[in-house]
């Protein structure tokens, strides 16, 4: 696709931008991720009434534009030119850079949503100080790592509980002490939902057999080959054998569930 382009219509220099900013994760992972990570309807349902009367959003952490609103005016903004270029072509602007050094000025958006992302930011601080200082109202979802709430496929692939950006994963909670929050909500996660983030397919075990799925979830593209491959094997013999069933059956009655994903509101 083309470069994307900043608010002014111009092209970025994706050499000179990765030489100045480094490689993000996501120009590792992110080369399929607009095949697997499509916005869930439910979930964008309740992102859009969470920024309530905004009409101008920041997207931070943006990626391919999931849960941007199509009835405002979205700016998205990403650390990866991999991730930008696969953005649907005509959509709203897009903006190479990272959450801990926005390039806006002090309330220019209604207000900014990040969806997923902050547990990749090098410094969750600064970035969340820049959101509060270009938006007056604050949307982020995030995945709490507590063992209450761990999916399954964690026992499968125990390894991801060590990478970095899931131990410095931040709690809902925690975000208070960055931001006025004014309401942590439950984001559901319905068995067929759309969005193929770490827990959606807890009612489809046979998807995380996908390599094209595994691409697509940070929790599993960053394991080792390796380690990828043995818990991938292990699920794949345990599907077979109906050890799976014998261990989760009982999910199987769920419409949804919780698994810790949480939206976080905060308004100043």
């Amino acid at each position: 696709g083309d470069p994307p382009c900043d608010i002014s219509g111009q092209p970025h220099d994706r050499r000179a931008y990765a030489g100045a900013m480094g490689t993000a994760v996501y120009e590792q992972i992110g080369s399929t991720y607009a095949s697997t990570r499509r916005a869930d309807p439910r979930i964008a349902a309740q992102v859009s009434v969470a920024l309530g009367e905004a009409m101008t959003v920041l997207n931070v952490g943006a990626g391919v534009g999931s849960y941007e609103p199509d009835d405002r005016f979205v700016v998205g903004l990403d650390p990866s030119p991999t991730m930008l270029s696969q953005r649907p072509g005509g959509g709203c602007p897009a903006v190479l850079g990272r959450a801990e050094s926005l390039p806006f000025a002090d309330g220019t958006f209604d207000a900014a949503m990040a969806t997923l992302t902050l547990h990749h930011w090098t410094d969750l601080a600064a970035g969340l100080a820049e959101m509060r200082r270009v938006s007056a109202r604050q949307v982020a979802m995030v995945y709490e790592t507590s063992a209450a709430h761990s999916p399954w496929i964690v026992d499968y692939f125990p390894a991801c509980l060590a990478l970095p950006h899931e131990r410095r994963a931040p709690s809902a909670e925690s975000l208070r002490e960055h931001l006025n929050v004014v309401e942590i909500q439950v984001v559901q996660v319905w068995h067929d939902c759309a969005d193929g983030f770490g827990g959606a397919y807890w009612r489809r075990p046979e998807r995380y057999l996908d390599p094209l799925v595994q691409a697509g979830m940070s929790m599993l593209a960053l394991l080792t080959d390796a380690e990828r491959a043995v818990g991938t094997q292990r699920l794949s013999e345990d599907l077979a054998s109906g050890n799976w069933i014998a261990r989760y059956g009982h999910l199987l009655d769920l419409e949804s569930i919780d698994l810790g994903y949480r939206l976080v509101i905060a308004d100043d």
